[in-house]
């Protein structure tokens, strides 16, 4: 068992009022010694700091205390992401429904461009139903579109009024490397991984037949060697987190794909979309299909499950709410999102009822990012909350050098939106590592945070996993806002995240950064964010109860 120091000290809810409001501040500052448990549960992000000393977000305390007796309001959560399970056994009766559409009729009955939008649109799909799996990298798209103009040509050998496209057409040439690397060696730790799931699971079942997934009899194992000892940490720790032969396959296959396809030029997935990506007027094009390729696109369903799960049966997970009905619009791919498609589902979104935008994707480089801000403008303008994840490359995104769209951050000054959240991820301990170690931060861009580490969620064909990264703290905050849409449907999208923003969790901790270079240095985590802050339902709740007397 390992050990870890942290402070710990609790100022209470602090009222301070003017002459117009009476506002809740909430600031949690954590000292204490605790020894660290090898198992939180895969429920930890629903806890409490001071009831649980887990940095959750109170949400279990805020149905407890707060939602008790209270009926909310039904929210219209749109999931921009990845084909999406409809059919999940724990997901059943989350989706919302199109009520002016007449399903297979082949008829756009409700004249909004869509035909047969049941319960959403897939922006990668054909009318034949055929859907895109892989899409190029937005870096090939760049090389592609310049090749013809820069290829093996100097700075000297430029245009100055084209410099800033050549420069753009270097990084991306450099970055095209980068990722290729990547994508290489992740190929290969998945192959090394799978030796070891397969070695481990023929040991045990050869000891246990049929009961060799039972997690209480591995533990009861007593190894004879140090081989043994291996095989059975291996066990447990490839159970805890869902890790399977068919699992890394599929990652394995996808490696595969990334590096012939999404990271080939001469491969375009619009070949299969039929439209052209860069006319925005061309939206003919996309299927009703929202469930497609799923053994492949498992994002979409895993975000689902973080937002909506069923909270009143026994099987599988707890969402953060009951009353959010899905709307999942698919755009992304493995590979990256066309802007286009960005645009289009945001403004499908906003056109169709949703109330908040749950985006848990992004890319470092966007060739139409106007379209992109259009849309995030037309949002805010239309009071849908827009919530999407800082991504996952341990980045500050306030340098000139590093960027992640969308954003609502305009060159690290201008914000054109008063309802556009950007979520990074935090762990469960406010400690040294409190930090997820992959998640880009940024006092300008990152809005606030939330659990991103060990969270048990769904994922296609009736299964669960465990999942990590800012792509699932994104829609724990999406979560929140929906259940104070839910109970306070007073609010605007702009009210909601000052509240999300304000009353969030202050943890006084330093936090370890590796830096680009290798090294390690130690900022505060409050730095990390404009809020400095993770998260909190209950508090949130109780600042929206007391604002909504105001």
């Amino acid at each position: 068992m390992k050990h870890f120091l942290f402070s710990f000290f609790i100022l209470s809810l602090l009222y301070s009022c003017n002459k117009q409001t009476k506002i809740i501040v909430v600031d949690r500052i954590v000292a204490v010694t605790k020894e660290k448990q090898d198992d939180i549960g895969p429920d930890w992000h629903f806890k409490d700091m001071v009831d649980d000393t887990l940095a959750g977000i109170s949400l279990q305390k805020a149905y407890n205390e707060l939602l008790k007796d209270k009926q909310g309001d039904t929210v219209i959560v749109a999931v921009i992401d990845t084909e999406t399970d409809i059919n999940h056994e724990d997901l059943v009766g989350s989706f919302w429904v199109n009520q002016k559409e007449i399903p297979d009729n082949n008829i756009d009955d409700d004249n909004n461009g869509y035909v047969d939008d049941i319960h959403g649109w897939n922006f990668l799909g054909n009318a034949k139903g055929e859907n895109v799996i892989f899409s190029n990298y937005e870096v090939i798209r760049i090389l592609r579109k310049y090749d013809s103009l820069f290829y093996q040509k100097t700075e000297a050998d430029i245009d100055p009024a084209l410099l800033a496209e050549f420069q753009l057409y270097q990084k991306a040439l450099s970055e095209k490397q980068e990722i290729k690397v990547g994508v290489e060696n992740l190929k290969k730790r998945a192959e090394v991984l799978l030796n070891r799931v397969r070695n481990a699971t023929s040991f045990f079942d050869s000891i246990y037949g049929p009961d060799a997934n039972k997690e209480a009899l591995i533990k009861s194992y007593q190894p004879v060697d140090s081989m043994t000892e291996k095989l059975k940490k291996d066990k447990l720790l490839f159970l805890k987190g869902g890790l399977t032969d068919d699992l890394l396959l599929t990652l394995i296959e996808q490696q595969e794909g990334l590096l012939t396809k999404s990271l080939d030029p001469q491969y375009n997935e619009r070949t299969i979309t039929g439209d052209d990506p860069y006319n925005i007027g061309d939206k003919n094009y996309g299927n009703n299909n929202v469930s497609g390729n799923l053994k492949e696109l498992y994002h979409g369903t895993l975000v689902s499950g973080i937002l909506s799960a069923n909270r009143n049966d026994t099987i599988g997970v707890k969402g953060i709410s009951d009353h959010i009905l899905l709307m999942p619009l698919a755009i992304s791919a493995n590979g990256d999102e066309h802007d286009k498609d960005i645009a289009l589902a945001i403004r499908y979104a906003v056109d169709n009822g949703a109330d908040i935008i749950n985006m848990s994707s992004g890319k470092s480089y966007s060739l139409n990012q106007q379209w992109v801000q259009d849309a995030v403008r037309y949002a805010a303008d239309n009071d849908v909350l827009f919530v999407t994840s800082a991504g996952n490359d341990n980045l500050d995104l306030d340098t000139d050098k590093h960027s992640y769209y969308p954003n609502d951050n305009v060159d690290n000054e201008t914000e054109i939106s008063d309802s556009f959240i950007m979520v990074g991820a935090s762990t469960s301990y406010p400690n040294e590592r409190f930090l997820f170690s992959s998640s880009n931060y940024g006092k300008n861009n990152v809005d606030i945070f939330a659990p991103g580490v060990g969270i048990k969620t769904t994922i296609p064909f009736h299964k669960y996993r465990l999942a990590n990264a800012t792509s699932v703290a994104t829609p724990i905050v999406a979560g929140v806002a929906a259940l104070l849409k839910s109970y306070y449907p007073e609010f605007t999208a702009a009210e909601i995240k000052d509240i999300l923003l304000q009353s969030g969790t202050t943890y006084q901790v330093e936090v370890e950064i590796e830096q680009e270079d290798g090294t390690t240095k130690t900022v505060p985590f409050s730095e990390l964010s404009k809020s400095g802050k993770v998260v909190n339902a209950y508090n949130a709740l109780l600042m929206a109860e007391q604002l909504s007397k105001n």
